[in-house]
């Protein structure tokens, strides 16, 4: 039985597990790491992706790693590109 994953944007675990349990707000944490404030906004309300600067930016805000928050992105997007495409016309290439 394969369990279906339900994809986890970005900015809905900064927006739940940091924003929200810190008490801040996207415009506070925007301006303590330098971005514009729409850039956490819309990060929130998952209209955007999280780029690398940001990634860096949470990561050194939040004691966690880039690696954390870019995995989060990619996890996402996997979860999301799988959904859309059909590559049941592909062959695999097998080497000799």
């Amino acid at each position: 039985m394969t369990m279906l994953q339900v994809p986890v944007h970005p900015g809905e675990i900064l927006k739940h597990d940091y924003l929200e349990e810190l008490g801040i707000s996207a415009g506070a944490l925007a301006k303590r790491i330098g971005v514009p404030r729409t850039r956490i906004e819309r990060l929130c309300k998952e209209e955007v992706s999280l780029t690398v600067d940001t990634a860096l930016r949470l990561s050194r805000a939040f004691g966690t790693t880039v690696e954390f928050w870019m995995n989060l992105q990619l996890h996402y997007d996997v979860l999301t590109e799988t959904a859309k495409v059909d590559l049941s016309d592909i062959e695999p290439l097998i080497a000799a």
